[in-house]
């Protein structure tokens, strides 16, 4: 064990010298210089969004900050002595097993961009979760495994999630699930250690942190989004911009799809949304689109509307927050009871023909399905 400690404080020495030399000669390296530039972004995520904080001890500190600087969505780390029995400790005191000390890192998250339930999950990829005081070649309480939390709600979601993961092994998981008591920042030398030093030594192996750089990938923006009124009332008729944006009703029988037939779909005519297709509409006789659905439930929403004496349920278009129509319960029996009466000046209807080239091909497959 004492080998280890001073094979490793060596090794320390060593690489502050060399990380001042590589810092001297690499000015101008361009990919630390986008280290720095993602550094500072990442700053700014920080200061405008509700940035939460878990602390994770995975023995030596180094290469678990590293892992965790890999993930998308964490915005800062910081590495440090966690849970122990004394003011600001050294590292000499702290490997010196006369203070309690863990070796831990501050993790900094955006939970907008990445779960916390993801953080744990992949945690425990760098570790051996059934090991006491040991992680790879280090030996020592500094090295022993667990998650600190500052606040209940994180607290109750450690907990879980490590017991959940604890059913995959055959021997007891020894992570500790515990508040944090206190924490201070080890020194500077030890912060960010793997970058300034790439050849470092570290306990985890290197194929995870290619893991962690994949495993929160961006997700896909939706292409239909909302768009500004002033921007619609240009570019929808009077009666379109009416009914979408003021919540107006066009004449029974004098729309435009009332007595469509044709194979296609139908969007929302402020973003282009995909919502209803030919083969959920039936003739009702009301004068306006009726449908026995949406192309799925997620695209539109529902809300109690009590205007005009009446009490109905309004459609809206989820994206767009355009009026609809409204959704009754007096549809056909064998095509599930609804119907959506829908304005025909809030839709655009595109011909099969046409779905493809104008990027709708994807639901030709919805109409080919309920063909007999």
């Amino acid at each position: 064990m004492k080998k280890n400690i001073k094979m490793k404080n060596i090794l320390i020495l060593l690489g502050v010298v060399l990380g001042i030399a590589v810092f001297a000669t690499s000015c101008g390296d361009s990919k630390k210089m986008k280290s720095a530039e993602t550094k500072k972004e990442n700053e700014t995520i920080m200061d405008n969004r509700n940035v939460k904080e878990v602390y994770f001890a995975g023995g030596c500190f180094w290469g678990t900050e590293h892992f965790f600087q890999q993930i998308r969505g964490v915005v800062g780390t910081e590495v440090g002595y966690a849970n122990g029995n004394k003011e600001n400790p050294t590292y000499e005191e702290v490997v010196s097993h006369t203070t309690g000390f863990a070796e831990t890192v501050k993790v900094k998250y955006d939970p907008e961009q990445v779960d916390l339930k993801l953080l744990i999950d992949l945690y425990f990829k760098t570790i051996d979760p059934t090991s006491l005081n040991k992680q790879g070649n280090d030996r020592g309480d500094q090295y022993r495994t667990g998650i600190y939390s500052t606040d209940k709600e994180t607290e109750a979601i450690v907990k879980a999630e490590v017991a959940r993961l604890a059913k995959n092994y055959s021997k007891p998981v020894l992570v500790e699930t515990i508040p944090l008591k206190n924490f201070y920042k080890a020194e500077d030398y030890h912060q960010d250690y793997l970058d300034k030093n790439p050849g470092g030594y570290c306990h985890i192996e290197p194929g995870l942190f290619e893991m962690a750089r994949n495993a929160n990938p961006p997700k896909k923006e939706n292409k239909y989004q909302k768009q500004d009124k002033k921007v619609l009332k240009e570019k929808l008729t009077a009666e379109q911009y009416n009914v979408t944006q003021e919540n107006g009703t066009e004449r029974a029988f004098q729309n435009e799809y009332w007595d469509e037939t044709r194979e296609g779909i139908y969007v929302d005519i402020t973003t282009g949304e995909p919502l209803f297709i030919s083969t959920d509409k039936f003739e009702s006789g009301c004068g306006w689109p009726s449908f026995s659905k949406p192309i799925t439930k997620k695209l539109v929403e529902e809300k109690l509307d009590r205007s005009h004496g009446m009490t109905r349920v309004e459609v809206r278009s989820k994206t767009g927050d355009a009026h609809l129509g409204h959704v009754f319960n007096d549809g056909p029996e064998d095509k599930g009871g609804l119907r959506y009466c829908i304005n025909s000046a809030s839709l655009k209807f595109i011909p099969k023909a046409e779905m493809k080239e104008k990027g709708y091909g994807e639901y030709i497959a919805l109409l080919e399905k309920d063909k007999k």
